[in-house]
């Protein structure tokens, strides 16, 4: 399905040449990457338990997000809130309106199903223009704190490594 196309960029569903095409550009970054990660989004989607949108630039791919319509884990796992997930434009890409494009979109799908919608992002530098994006766009700290390897951490707790576990849940109000 084409969810939004301006002749540049175009935000479709997520198809399974996607996994090795990202993956591929996550490690040209130095990121650890394997294609398990977008394998089980798009075995998710075949479950009916997400949608998984990537983003084309000029015809190739440049980005990809989730949206889990009744998310199950995190700050809001299990209220019936959607939640975003995997959120990323490969650095080649970015700055170009991409992610901006993802996000809307991703926004419009979770609209559908209620009107709150939720995210971790991550707490180390890498996720520097992740976290300002989502403040820009409204999103607001959910005040249940960090949370690490998808528990709450209560205060004064140790954490030994700065890892895309460790996280900080935000939510939007949508409508």
């Amino acid at each position: 399905m084409i969810y939004y196309n301006d002749g540049t960029i175009l935000i479709r569903d997520l198809c399974e040449t996607d996994p090795k095409i990202f993956t591929e550009g996550e490690i040209a970054q130095g990121w650890d990457s394997t294609t398990e990660k977008l394998e089980t989004r798009l075995k998710d989607v075949a479950e009916g338990r997400a949608i998984a949108l990537a983003a084309d630039y000029n015809g190739e791919p440049a980005g990809y997000v989730n949206v889990y319509p009744d998310c199950k884990w995190g700050a809001f796992g299990g209220m019936g809130y959607p939640e975003i997930v995997d959120f990323n434009v490969l650095w080649k890409f970015q700055r170009n309106g991409i992610g901006t494009k993802l996000m809307d979109v991703a926004e419009k799908i979770a609209a559908e199903y209620a009107d709150t919608v939720y995210l971790g992002v991550g707490l180390h530098n890498g996720y520097g223009s992740a976290q300002r994006m989502y403040v820009k766009r409204g999103y607001i700290p959910d005040g249940s704190g960090v949370w690490y390897k998808d528990k709450p951490c209560t205060p004064y707790d140790t954490i030994y490594t700065n890892d895309d576990d460790l996280v900080l849940y935000l939510s939007k109000k949508l409508r």
